[in-house]
């Protein structure tokens, strides 16, 4: 039976699941009779359906409150351990794995080292970091005592662009890191030991940073917005839809200099030669500073900014450190000043390991310097500030990422496609056909 608008009943009650999910997800726990209002649906609709999800185990009572001169009405929320999420974060010197149960409960994190010497693309050997992801998963699980079955998916973010294709799902592009056209997927669903039934999700890491973001930091309430993510190179995320996923963009790779420094994507003047931790810290190496010798990105981009902005009053900052800041801070501007053009957002929020270091000592600055840069009228109507989740949100984001779609399909797991019997003739002359 299909309705007007070609839409099932079956449709049309995934849809009615996925509006008290998220509801539920976002406001809960809440009555029956706050549902109706805050979903569309009616009292009707939002009976049949929450029994649905309570005999499906996702959701449950919990508890009652008085209502004005009638009986106390029972509240219902998501249940947390009706399923579980992996997000996974493929840094610049480790990968970090972390098991969530449904309401975004850690229950469980490892981290496994990447090698820090050596070449750049030698970090990330497909192989290494395969490997990695394949001993986190089993970590992960094994500590917090959950079946691999109980899993609604496996997000990860990963430096690059993402593509999928039929045959080898996600397929990442990752010029910067020496991955070209890495089947990614395909090689962790042959090395990692997991039902077939298990979805992964693969996506750019500041695409994952901005769903987290959106849903449970600082984007909370924008109608749009632009999240940066700095760590050792430079990527960024637009959202205009806060509750749809964002699309990753190669803001790092904007030329911002004709002619410019070398980027370790291969083109000159990129912003990311300028801002990214790498980059920085190669420039203050070459005006004469001195990073930690044998020290990682992280240790030497804090070195860096206490010898700029010492603790005690009466140490004098380290003049090279301090202009190579003020240069980073203008160069940021003017990409920020490009975003708000391009995109006039209501938020560009900063995130990622180094973005929240070198923010809270001179985002003014860089404010400052992008309303320079950018239009008037856009530039009065955008807000520039810190995301609110931390150096680790890109994992949160990641396993938002299979949350999404188990949302999206009403909170059913993917079933197991029937296999259908072959043709008798097939059966029959197959001793026939030549190989």
């Amino acid at each position: 039976m299909h309705a007007r608008t070609g839409r099932t009943v079956r449709d049309l009650r995934r849809e009615n699941r996925t509006a008290v999910l998220r509801r539920l997800y976002f406001d809960g726990p809440m009555s029956r009779l706050m549902l109706g209002p805050a979903t569309g649906l009616s009292s009707g609709s939002v009976s049949n359906v929450v029994a649905e999800l309570v005999a499906d185990g996702l959701v449950e009572e919990a508890g009652s409150v008085d209502s004005a001169g009638g009986r106390p009405r029972t509240l219902v929320r998501i249940t947390p351990a009706s399923g579980f999420m992996i997000g996974v974060d493929i840094g610049e010197t480790r990968v970090r794995i972390e098991l969530f149960d449904l309401t975004l409960t850690e229950l469980a994190r490892t981290e496994h080292p990447l090698a820090c010497s050596g070449p750049r693309t030698d970090r990330y050997d497909v192989d290494l970091v395969v490997d990695r992801v394949r001993e986190g998963i089993a970590e992960v699980l094994r500590l917090a005592d959950v079946p691999a079955d109980r899993l609604i998916g496996v997000g990860i973010g990963v430096p690059g662009i993402v593509a999928r294709t039929t045959e080898d799902g996600a397929v990442v592009h990752g010029q910067t890191i020496g991955w070209d056209a890495v089947p990614f997927e395909r090689l962790l669903r042959a090395a990692v030991d997991l039902p077939e039934t298990v979805p992964y999700w693969i996506d750019n890491g500041a695409k994952t940073l901005g769903q987290a973001e959106m849903w449970f930091g600082a984007g909370r309430g924008a109608r749009s917005a632009v999240v940066v993510l700095f760590g050792s190179g430079v990527g960024a995320c637009v959202v205009t839809d806060p509750m749809g996923p964002g699309r990753a963009i190669e803001w790092g790779h904007l030329t911002v200099r004709v002619r410019g420094r070398r980027c370790r994507c291969g083109a000159r003047g990129c912003l990311e030669a300028y801002a990214g931790a790498e980059a920085l810290l190669e420039r203050w190496r070459e005006a004469g500073g001195k990073p930690p010798a044998g020290a990682d990105e992280e240790t030497a981009l804090t070195a860096m900014l206490a010898a700029a902005y010492p603790a005690e009053a009466a140490t004098e900052p380290d003049a090279t450190a301090v202009a190579v800041l003020e240069e980073t801070a203008e160069y940021l501007g003017a990409g920020f000043a490009d975003l708000i053009n391009l995109f006039q957002p209501e938020r560009i929020l900063v995130g990622g390991w180094a973005g929240l270091q070198l923010g809270t000592r001179f985002l003014e600055t860089v404010s400052g310097h992008a309303r320079a840069y950018a239009l008037t009228y856009p530039a009065s109507r955008t807000g520039i500030g810190l995301g609110t989740l931390g150096p680790e949100a890109v994992t949160v984001g990641a396993a938002l990422l299979p949350l999404v779609d188990f949302f999206a399909q009403g909170g059913r797991r993917p079933e197991s496609k029937p296999t259908t019997p072959a043709p008798a003739w097939q059966s029959a002359l197959q001793d026939r056909v030549s190989p």
